[in-house]
């Protein structure tokens, strides 16, 4: 087994003065007179990963790890039920590969330990070195993003903070199962990557949609096995701390909503925050937000319900919808822990073993009123045809 205190830099941290109830007296830190924690029995782990040379015109977001600490460890663990470490800071290594690999062992590693790591960022490129973690463990996984943009290129050779997803549909042997963008700005975005998007298959959900229902969004987070959340989703008066700000966005309590719903996903097993520039920030209200959206994640977790299918199904209500023109019917389960709905998406026999955490697909009461209709719902077909 990989030994990952390796990787980290140990924090320069006073833990002696943290307030009796809050983030800090509750953590465990890996500080030069403590030693690295131990990691048995361990929910949660915070990375600081201080390298922003793949940034996108945005140096100086490697210096955000320590300053959201700052502000996190003074939060009140008011409903925190959880056992937290943080294993310091990941370094930028001899070149941005070296990071990169730095990052996906030590993810890889807690994988395996079931801990979920919570990445403070850097720039956002680092979500392929997260993605990483999951190729080693030959993984295949369902990646979401929160980003007013799609980070792909039109080049090869680029590779930055604005193409990372390039790097991830191309790489080889591919896990990527499904990616899924929240928050986009039209203005932002190139129709020819919009086509590209679905073209895959890929869910994109604009701006304006996730603000006007975030109920409906629950279930894309609810289906991601990892989160990476650009700070410049988020409209500049809340989070000007960033060198791409925008004046349109989520606010900040709609950030936190959607972490929160993130934290409580059965099947997130991590999440990363990136592009937080303090250099930007004013009063550090964006270092605080971003504590706070880590804060929200964490009482998420703290509200997990255990209810996601897998194997035998039980404490579930299941209903059957027969559509004309379809020569299946369509499997509906709901919670009688949560509410919560899924749809069965049935899939080639020949590909069970890779793709059987994907064909329950999380959905909402909506799409079960759709399908009484006579409709198809857009989640299950885009998950047809990834399946067949």
């Amino acid at each position: 087994m990989t030994d990952i205190s390796l990787y980290f830099k140990p924090l320069d941290l006073d833990t002696s003065n943290f307030s009796k109830g809050t983030l800090g007296n509750l953590a465990t830190f890996y500080t030069s007179e403590n030693g690295f924690p131990e990691l048995e029995q361990v929910n949660l782990a915070i990375i600081g990963v201080q390298d922003d040379r793949g940034a996108y015109d945005n140096e100086g977001c490697a210096q955000a790890p320590d300053e959201v600490r700052k502000s996190l460890y003074t939060l009140y663990a008011n409903n925190i039920n959880v056992k937290l470490v943080d294993l310091g800071n990941i370094t930028g290594g001899h070149s941005i590969t070296d990071t990169y690999f730095a990052v996906a062992s030590a993810v890889a590693e807690l994988l395996k330990k079931k801990i979920i790591p919570i990445i403070i960022g850097g720039s956002q490129d680092l979500t392929y070195a997260n993605y990483m973690a999951y190729q080693q463990l030959e993984q295949t996984i369902n990646v979401v993003a929160i980003d007013p943009r799609f980070d792909i290129s039109d080049s090869t050779d680029q590779f930055d903070s604005r193409s990372y997803l390039s790097k991830i549909i191309l790489s080889q042997p591919n896990f990527l199962f499904n990616f899924s963008n929240l928050g986009h700005q039209s203005y932002y975005v190139d129709e020819e990557k919009l086509d590209l998007m679905s073209k895959l298959y890929f869910d994109v959900h604009r701006l304006g949609e996730v603000q006007h229902d975030k109920k409906e969004i629950e279930p894309v987070l609810r289906n991601a096995d990892m989160v990476s959340f650009d700070v410049s989703c988020i409209r500049q008066s809340d989070a000007p701390g960033t060198a791409h700000p925008a004046p349109n966005g989520l606010y900040g309590e709609e950030a936190c909503q959607i972490t929160r719903y993130a934290g409580m996903s059965d099947k997130l097993t991590s999440i990363g925050f990136y592009e937080l520039n303090p250099s930007y920030d004013r009063e550090r209200q964006t270092t605080n937000l971003v504590a706070q959206l880590i804060w929200y994640f964490m009482e998420g977790f703290s509200n997990r319900k255990g209810d996601f299918p897998a194997g035998e199904i039980k404490h579930y209500t299941k209903y059957h919808v027969t559509l004309e023109g379809q020569s299946d019917e369509l499997i509906f389960y709901k919670s009688d822990k949560s509410e919560r709905w899924w749809m069965d998406v049935p899939y080639p026999s020949s590909k069970k073993m890779r793709f059987d955490r994907h064909h329950l697909v999380p959905c909402t009461y909506k799409d079960y009123e759709f399908a009484l209709d006579g409709n198809l719902p857009d989640r299950w077909w885009k998950s047809y045809q990834k399946l067949t």
